[in-house]
């Protein structure tokens, strides 16, 4: 059954959840037409529609309330079974990608920016309610099919026990019973791919050189216990690299742990890494487990490496090397099995060499380093990744793009891609955004923001700042937000704003 076939006669019925009236309000004009609409002020009231006799199909949740906030809000709609399938859709005047990130890790389905774009918010709300419509038929379905299957399997048995004259119909049932268990397995698959093209994000995606490289040298480590060393610009795909590792490994039965080591301060990274006791500081109520105990038997990967404080890179190293540590206000050493992926844009040896960075930790990280290519070193594998992102941002925003023009395609190419694959994906959801019709249309006007890399004698840390410095006067000097440089280096706000200062970067 396709989207366009699922019944949808009686209205759905959507929850808002707002502490502001006007937003209320707003909401309620905007869907009313299509929907049956309920409001909430409050989490609580929020929560006890959610459980009432007739729920919502849909819920549309604020974020920054007082008292209850959205996150709580849905970690509850999540852990009771009789609201968890709704689908929550998180409203938000923030733009911070680890809000996103925490967001969907706790069951939402979407994240929309506030100011809304009316035609964006009822396209996403009619894709999940047609997600969720496609699921609960396929579930219908394979219920009725499991317990056809179970009926058949009876009587199959029932037949064998028979006379000699019955192995006929015997044999039909059982012919019957396997026609109907490959059904039931068509309609598992289904599901399952529908929600593999919606939700997937673990594809490295290009078939140039430099790429098959890295996919080889990840299928030759991979199966091993052995430490890797993500080397690469920002925005170069690292993670997905360090998960593609883990995907392919002995371990990928749990799941990978990620510690992004720039956007936390010392004592909060060093509490997340080890974990900390009840009491072992100011505000710590109760025992926290940290990220290696959490990677216990699975995979642990340590995003932004070279932004380690030194003072807990010497906690680390033992760990690498016996496994062990104990939790902040602890005594008692812990064991664990652990394996490390780490990753950094930053010039490790350069760092060692200025002090930063310990030379017998930078020894034993650099066992098998993997170094991913920037984009324009690879400007075949873009239309390659321009289609892919394109369908995917395309489907998500409820649009369909089918023309991508040779002088759009030819633009892309012809562009250095500084902030590499993540920039390019911003550059696409853009133009996705800004096209009315089937044929793609470029918003940004892609110009050149620095020399080519491949002909600089500049130190590492000379062409971090300079290129951090030109993405910064591109952007107009806007930090964070949307179409900011943040977004663009696909940095933390605060680490970006760390960078600034140790780079010395000031605002003329």
């Amino acid at each position: 059954m396709i989207m366009d076939e699922l019944d949808f006669s009686e209205r759905a019925t959507l929850l808002v959840v707002d502490d502001t009236p006007e937003n209320l309000t707003l909401m309620s004009g905007l869907l009313k037409d299509d929907y049956k609409v309920k409001v909430a002020n409050n989490g609580e009231k929020a929560l006890q529609i959610a459980a009432s006799d007739s729920p919502p199909n849909l819920i549309l949740l604020d974020i920054m309330m007082p008292g209850m906030d959205g996150y709580e809000v849905c970690r509850k709609l999540k852990g009771d079974p009789a609201t968890a399938d709704i689908p929550v859709i998180f409203l938000t005047a923030r733009s911070d990608m680890e809000d996103e990130q925490k967001g969907l890790e706790l069951g939402a389905v979407d994240y929309i920016i506030k100011p809304i774009s009316p035609p964006i918010v009822k396209a996403r709300i009619k894709n999940h309610l047609a997600l969720k419509a496609l699921a609960e038929s396929l579930r219908d379905q394979n219920a009725f099919l499991e317990l056809e299957v179970a009926k058949r399997t009876t009587e199959l048995v029932v037949a064998r026990d028979e006379a000699e004259k019955r192995k006929e119909r015997a044999e039909d049932a059982l012919a019957e019973t396997i026609e109907l268990k490959e059904q039931l397995e068509a309609e598992r698959g289904y599901l399952q791919e529908e929600i593999k093209l919606e939700y997937n994000h673990k594809n490295i995606i290009g078939q140039s050189d430099s790429l098959k490289y890295v996919l080889y040298k990840v299928e030759q480590i991979a199966v091993s216990d052995t430490t890797v060393l993500i080397l690469g610009e920002t925005g170069t795909g690292k993670e997905l690299a360090a998960r593609a590792i883990h995907d392919l490994s002995l371990r990928k039965g749990r799941t990978l742990v990620k510690v992004n080591c720039a956007s936390l301060s010392a004592n909060l990274i060093e509490s997340e890494l080890f974990g900390h006791e009840k009491g072992a500081f100011t505000g710590s109520q109760s025992r926290h487990l940290g990220r290696f105990e959490v990677a216990n038997g699975a995979t642990l990967f340590l995003d932004e490496i070279g932004e380690l404080p030194l003072e807990l890179q010497a906690k680390l190293l033992r760990v690498l090397q016996e496994g062990e540590f104990e939790r902040l206000g602890s005594s008692h050493t812990i064991k664990v099995d652990t394996r490390i992926v780490a990753a950094t844009n930053r010039n490790l040896e350069e760092e060692v060499r200025k002090g930063r960075f310990r030379e017998d930790l930078w020894y034993r990280l650099n066992i098998f380093p993997i170094t991913m290519p920037p984009l324009r070193e690879r400007m075949d594998d873009i239309p390659l990744l321009v289609d892919s992102f394109v369908k995917k941002i395309a489907r998500r925003l409820g649009k369909t793009i089918e023309i991508i023009p040779v002088t759009v395609m030819e633009a892309l190419q012809e562009y250095p891609w500084p902030g590499n694959v993540r920039e390019l994906e911003n550059v696409l959801e853009r133009a996705v955004i800004n096209s009315s019709g089937p044929k793609l249309r470029l918003v940004d006007e892609l110009k050149k923001p620095f020399h080519d890399l491949s002909t600089s004698t500049k130190t590492l840390e000379a062409v971090e700042r300079d290129y951090i410095l030109r993405v910064l006067e591109q952007t107009k000097w806007k930090v964070s937000g949307k179409n900011s440089a943040a977004e663009i280096l696909d940095l933390d706000r605060s680490t970006l704003r760390a960078r600034m200062v140790k780079l010395n970067i000031q605002k003329p």
